[in-house]
């Protein structure tokens, strides 16, 4: 018996539509070689072994253990329900349901993962106090005094946060997270940067260059 040759859709991918339907993975994948975020770098992906970029340390046994090589066929199965292709994986998206979008987003991906490529240069403006979760995620080894901060003082369940520039903030304590960057993008030692959250403007996340500077910032002060 004949088997049908597979084909990623009935339609060819397009690469200007699929590089829109990419945005709504830049909040964790990036186009810049080794620039890892919530998930690894996509550079130079195709005809890679799942789970071998040595600069991502979080990969899932499921994934490591799987021996897939990423290209058309097999990136369209991920994308179509990562769980089902590879049962076990700490995939957190569900799925693209829809032939053409996932046919016009392996187009771009092609294109776009390649070395050299200008996409896996382009950088994310930054500017104001940013935002977490959307496109890349910012360089804050330069940057402005609106998101630099200068102290941090706790008084019962609200922290205060003052910037270079001159202006504090406050946040219910629930809502002001901590986190760390070691990469070359993070920030100097001694010089935090504070991140907006979230849809309603009310969090935010000030980000140090190691783990043990944030307990020493921040005063307790009212």
């Amino acid at each position: 018996m004949m088997t049908t040759p597979y084909s990623l859709s009935a339609a060819e991918g397009d690469v200007g539509r699929g590089q829109r339907v990419y945005g709504a993975c830049a909040a964790c994948h990036s186009l810049e070689p080794n620039r890892n975020m919530t998930g690894p770098s996509l550079a130079e992906l195709w005809n890679r072994t799942a789970g071998g970029l040595a600069s991502f340390r979080r990969y899932s046994p499921a994934l490591k253990s799987s021996r897939i090589i990423w290209e058309d066929r097999t990136l369209d199965e991920w994308l179509k329900n990562p769980q089902q292709f590879i049962p076990g994986n700490q995939m957190t998206f569900p799925g693209l349901k829809n032939e053409q979008q996932r046919a016009d987003l392996v187009a771009f991906l092609k294109v776009a993962t390649q070395p050299g490529h200008p996409l896996s240069t382009q950088g994310q403006s930054r500017g104001g106090m940013g935002m977490m979760g959307g496109g890349e995620a910012p360089n804050l080894k330069k940057i402005d005094p609106k998101i630099e901060v200068s102290a941090i003082t706790l008084c019962q369940d609200t922290y205060r946060v003052t910037t270079a520039d001159g202006n504090t903030r406050e946040f219910w304590e629930r809502n002001l997270r901590f986190k760390t960057d070691s990469s070359d993008d993070g920030p100097a030692p001694g010089r935090p940067a504070i991140l907006r959250a979230g849809m309603m403007g009310d969090r935010a996340a000030v980000i140090f260059a190691l783990p043990n500077e944030i307990s020493a910032f921040i005063a307790h002060k009212c």
